[in-house]
């Protein structure tokens, strides 16, 4: 009989009838590992257990301790849902199905749109369809036979005639239902045990504004029932912290239709963007960064030697020229070609590199109105930017001082971060050889800092490679902030040089860097991660004083004044109102702390203080002693509030 040799992680060969599925290298392995396995890895890329084995293989049996099951299952998760949703609505047209970061969603043409009733009654019908325990069928078609399988569905005709020529077709039926799709799935339905529909959302077709709007439901999986409830806990605690509530609630910033997808910041919102701008600032003067500011609007001309007119012009804000009457200027949507022009200025020495320039100018992007999500999503924002130019030598050591930089920055807000290594994308400018040079030298410098990191095949900048760092929120959401990007184009492309020792012209190369990203977001991320309760330093108002009575009305204003000359942010609370619902107003607004002076410590120059968190418990010091200790928080961010 033909046979193919299957190779194991464990460095030991099989062999399998050619032709046989992958569950038979798992049948041949054991009945435990039979039982558990959901999908399989061969020769690098996931596969359901019904695919055929056809050639000698390298072949990784998946169960639900691999990361990679975890989408497997989300995916059939989806179909389950498209399953469940053509027995409520059997008309429903069916657009895509993925599996998500955390969890999956499908698409569906329905009219009227789905209500939340429909959306418990579409969850019992999953739980359904899993309890079949229908096996999902894999079979491959042409083009042909899949144009009159989808017949009906016009979504599915149109995602077909965009496949290749030499691009398999393939379909995946569970009980009755038929799906266009390359998979991989779980075996049956009835590996889906534990789920939760989440929510409905409109979203256009193709994600295109142009396009019909579609309904899209939202849910998750998980292999446990532990980890699903884990996750839907997560799920209501972000609800808790969402920023754009709590924006509201602690009156930060607001969005007006006058200009959609920009912040309006309220002086409490603005203490908090200032104090943050004022401490990257601060970090990188004194890391060697020179402050530079360029203009708002440019010409074409500067973005077409970029490269952005020709790939990025659609995100950009164009503006009309008077003279020439077409679209030839733009707002900048980010400082790097402005900051090449500035190095271009002047000529440069070797002994000056690197040459380290970071801004915190305003920038637009036209994001579809569609994708504006509070903070987190906006047309105008403000970046730590900042772009270095060095020699290609001194690469390794200025990629060091970056992530000890980054590092730091997240520590002093108690966030913690990991490294992704992102390499060369489809679209790209420059040859395969600048992209080699590009991503050993990156990589090498990112191997000498000792950070584990994750490879990102296909994610890097359409200029160069880089590195991303993601942060872990206090409740163990993932966000992507910092970034150090790469890039010997852009020297080519704008000419940029400086004198070498041996007096003659060199390139330099350049690194984009941020941290905190857009300050936008990055206030966002705060807000949910401090739960609005931020630490002194960062507070709006770092204390509020509270008088009993009218009668220590003086005294508390006398208080607010010197705290105000000592630089600390307070507000004196002396409205005809009960002292318990001025104090329960500071506690719902998070101060971090609430001074109380009656009678006895009007007369003794003292304060009750409250310390946010601790509920009725007060402690009585002297008026400095508070002062101290509040400048002294600010003074070194701590994320600590109170007196121990």
């Amino acid at each position: 009989m033909d046979t193919v040799k299957v190779s194991l992680p464990d460095g030991s060969v099989r062999e399998v009838p050619r032709g046989a599925p992958v569950r038979a290298v798992a049948e041949a392995i054991g009945p435990r590992l039979a039982k558990a396995a959901v999908a399989a890895r061969v020769d690098g890329e996931v596969v359901d257990l019904v695919r055929p084995l056809d050639a000698d293989a390298a072949v990784q049996i998946l169960t639900e301790k691999d990361a990679d099951a975890l989408g497997v299952l989300r995916h059939s998760a989806a179909h389950i849902l498209a399953t469940a949703v053509r027995r409520v609505r059997p008309d429903a047209g069916i657009g895509f199905g993925p599996a998500i970061d955390n969890g999956f969603y499908y698409d569906f043409q329905v009219d009227p749109p789905f209500t939340p009733e429909e959306l418990e009654r579409i969850e019992g019908e999953m739980a359904k369809v899993a309890t079949a325990d229908d096996p999902f069928e894999r079979r491959e078609v042409t083009r042909d036979e899949a144009r009159e399988l989808f017949a009906d569905d016009p979504l599915k005709l149109e995602r077909l005639e965009e496949l290749g020529d030499d691009e398999t077709i393939s379909v995946y039926r569970n009980g009755p239902f038929l799906d266009l799709c390359r998979g991989p799935h779980v075996p049956t339905t009835g590996r889906l045990k534990h789920f939760k529909l989440l929510n409905i959302a409109g979203a256009y077709w193709r994600g295109d504004e142009k396009r019909q709007m579609l309904q899209r439901i939202y849910g998750t999986a998980f292999f446990g029932k532990d980890e699903l409830a884990q996750h839907l806990h997560q799920l209501e605690e972000a609800k808790r912290r969402d920023h754009r509530r709590l924006g509201k609630e602690l009156e930060l910033f607001m969005f007006h239709p006058a200009a959609p997808g920009s912040a309006f910041w309220t002086e409490r919102g603005t203490t908090i963007y200032q104090t943050l701008n004022e401490y990257m600032r601060e970090l990188q003067l004194r890391s060697g960064y020179g402050e530079v500011k360029t203009p708002l609007l440019f010409n074409k001309s500067l973005w077409e030697v970029s490269g952005h007119w020709g790939k990025y012009r659609e995100n950009m804000f164009l503006v009309l020229d008077a003279e020439s009457g077409e679209h030839d200027f733009s707002l900048k949507p980010m400082n790097c070609p402005s900051h090449h022009l500035l190095y271009a200025a002047k000529k440069h020495s070797y002994r000056e590199l690197p040459i380290r320039y970071c801004t915190f100018d305003v920038l637009h992007r036209n994001e579809v109105s569609g994708a504006l999500s509070g903070l987190t999503r906006v047309r105008q924002f403000q970046q730590d930017d900042s772009h270095i130019y060095l020699a290609e030598s001194q690469i390794e050591d200025e990629v060091k001082r970056l992530v000890a930089l980054i590092q730091e920055v997240y520590g002093t807000f108690g966030l913690t971060a990991t490294a992704k290594f992102a390499t060369r994308p489809e679209q790209r400018i420059g040859d395969d050889a600048m992209w080699d040079r590009a991503e050993n030298a990156l990589l090498v410098a990112l191997e000498s800092t000792g950070l584990p990191y994750e490879l990102k095949p296909g994610d890097g900048a359409f200029y160069g490679p880089k590195i991303d760092f993601d942060v872990r929120d206090s409740i163990g959401r993932s966000w992507q902030l910092g970034t150090i990007q790469l890039d010997y184009a852009a020297p080519e492309r704008f000419d940029l040089s400086y004198v070498g020792e041996d007096n003659q012209a060199h390139r330099p190369v350049v690194i984009h860097r941020a941290i905190c990203g857009s300050f936008e977001r990055f206030i966002a991320i705060l807000i949910e991660h401090f739960a609005g309760a931020f630490p002194v330093w960062l507070a709006p108002v770092q204390v509020v004083v509270v008088p009993i009575s009218d009668d220590q009305a003086a005294s508390a204003r006398q208080y607010g004044d010197e705290l105000r000359a000592a630089g600390v942010r307070v507000h004196v609370d002396d409205r005809n109102e009960t002292l318990n619902y001025r104090i329960r107003e500071a506690e719902t607004a998070k101060v971090p702390y609430m001074a109380v002076i009656g009678g006895r410590e009007a007369e003794g120059g003292t304060v009750a203080v409250r310390v946010r968190g601790a509920g009725r418990k007060q402690e009585i010091v002297e008026r400095g002693v508070l002062a101290d200790r509040i400048r002294e928080q600010a003074r070194t961010r701590t994320l600590q509030v109170g007196f121990e």
